[in-house]
């Protein structure tokens, strides 16, 4: 799959149910048929959808883990709390499980951001909150992570 690309503000109902913005809908086209896991963030408050494909390979790297490692063995536990697999609607919507909603704490602004393959889904406050913090200089941030890389030589970084 290509890099999805985009940040959207959307509203979910009191069912849970939430209208992809077409353009993000668009980008997911050819992932609607196999479906999608809907997931807690390992790091944040937020959830992740991932295109079936995506967490295929995924759970490819995951089933290569010893499970008789107790670490390995957590990480996995913790890793799959609450996923769901789920499916987009011919009207665009996607459902979000009471207990995903509730972890994320999503009340009804939320914001899709793109995550280079998959989506998080945010509430908004929680998504403002979490670009916005000074805890992080970003600058620094940058530089630490992206800094020395250039393998292809093509002066972009």
């Amino acid at each position: 799959m290509n890099s999805i690309i985009g940040t959207y503000e959307c509203k979910v109902d009191a069912k849970g149910r939430l209208l992809l913005p077409a353009p993000l809908k668009k980008q997911l086209n050819a992932s609607l048929q196999a479906g999608f896991v809907l997931k807690r963030s390992v790091f944040d408050r937020c959830l992740e959808l991932w295109p079936m494909a995506e967490w295929d390979l995924m759970m490819l790297k995951i089933n290569k883990l010893n499970r008789f490692n107790k670490k390995n063995n957590d990480f996995i536990r913790k890793f799959m709390a609450g996923v769901k697999v789920i499916e987009i609607d011919d009207l665009g919507r996607l459902l979000i499980p009471k207990d995903l909603v509730t972890f994320g704490s999503i009340q009804k602004d939320v914001v899709l951001s793109s995550k280079v393959n998959i989506v998080e889904l945010w509430d908004k406050d929680l998504y403002e909150e979490s670009i916005g913090g000074d805890d992080v200089d970003f600058a620094d941030l940058a530089e630490e992570v992206m800094g020395n890389l250039n393998e292809d030589g093509n002066g972009i970084s």
